[in-house]
C-alpha cells in the first residue's frame, strides 16, 4: 500500500519512526468461510500489522491452521499484543491499574498477558 510506505518512509527520513508506534489492525478476524450474506467475525484468528518504536523489521509470528480458523501456533491474545504495545511506549502494563468500584482493574485484563518479545528488535 503505498499511504503505509510513505507513512513509514517519511517518519524513517525524519528520524521519528523509532518513537512512533504504527499499528494496523482490528479487535477480531473474519471467519474463513462465507455464512450466509457474508463472513463473520473471528475472535480466534486475525491480523495486525506493527512497525517502528522497536519493532523488528520484516517479522512474521503466529499462524493458522491451514483453513485459517485456529491457531495453530505461537498464540498471542489481544492482552498480550495490549502488553507489547504499552511496553513499548514506556509503561509497565502490570503496573497501570485504576480502581473502580472496589476493584483493580488492567488495560491487559484480569488474566496474564505476555509481552510478545520476539517481534521486538
Amino acid at each position: 500500500d503505498k499511504a503505509t510506505a510513505a507513512l513509514v518512509k517519511d517518519l524513517k527520513e525524519r528520524g521519528l519512526l523509532e518513537d512512533t508506534l504504527i499499528i494496523w489492525g482490528g479487535e477480531f478476524g473474519r471467519t474463513p468461510m462465507a455464512q450466509g450474506s457474508g463472513r463473520d467475525h473471528h475472535i480466534q484468528a486475525f491480523s495486525v500489522w506493527m512497525a517502528g518504536a522497536g519493532i523488528k523489521g520484516g517479522a512474521s509470528w503466529g499462524a493458522t491452521d491451514e483453513l485459517g480458523y485456529a491457531v495453530a501456533k505461537d498464540h498471542v491474545s489481544v492482552h498480550d499484543l495490549h502488553a507489547t504495545m504499552l511496553k513499548q511506549l514506556g509503561i509497565n502494563h502490570e503496573r497501570l491499574t485504576y480502581r473502580f468500584q472496589g476493584l483493580d482493574f488492567r488495560l491487559t485484563g484480569v488474566e496474564k498477558a505476555r509481552i510478545v518479545e520476539e517481534v521486538l528488535a
